[in-house]
């Protein structure tokens, strides 16, 4: 495999497995071995539905604003925070007025995210 296939732009709408999670949350997912990363879109006060997974999750806001919920708590994000989500918590986001972009990172990767489709293949 060159090196050159693997980088990456985060603006590149073109790379990475496209995936809908739900309507008007959309993600583009690059998986590697031990970790993967997915840079989700979230439309202007849309949302994802509540779900968990056994993996562990990171997350990061990049751009706008959004509420994460997780765990029963409502928080409020702005660019720049970031949490972790630990395997099995319950969690979702609302994206403010402006809609909002985030970086998760998961490991182990999610294997129902190593391919195209919709959904978030979600445990419970």
């Amino acid at each position: 495999m060159s090196q050159a296939q693997e980088f990456h732009h985060i603006d590149d709408e073109g790379q990475g497995l496209a995936r809908e999670l739900a309507p008007g949350v959309t993600t583009r997912i690059f998986p590697g071995e031990h970790a993967m990363l997915s840079v989700v879109t979230i439309a202007p006060n849309g949302a994802g539905t509540m779900h968990s997974h056994p993996e562990e999750q990171w997350g990061m806001l990049l751009e706008g604003s959004a509420v994460r919920i997780q765990g029963g708590e409502e928080i409020s994000v702005k660019k720049g925070d970031f949490w972790r989500t630990p395997g099995g918590i319950e969690h979702t986001m609302r994206a403010g007025p402006e809609g909002c972009r985030v970086l998760d990172i998961f490991a182990p990767p999610r294997e129902a995210y190593r391919r195209e489709g919709k959904g978030f293949a979600s445990a419970t």
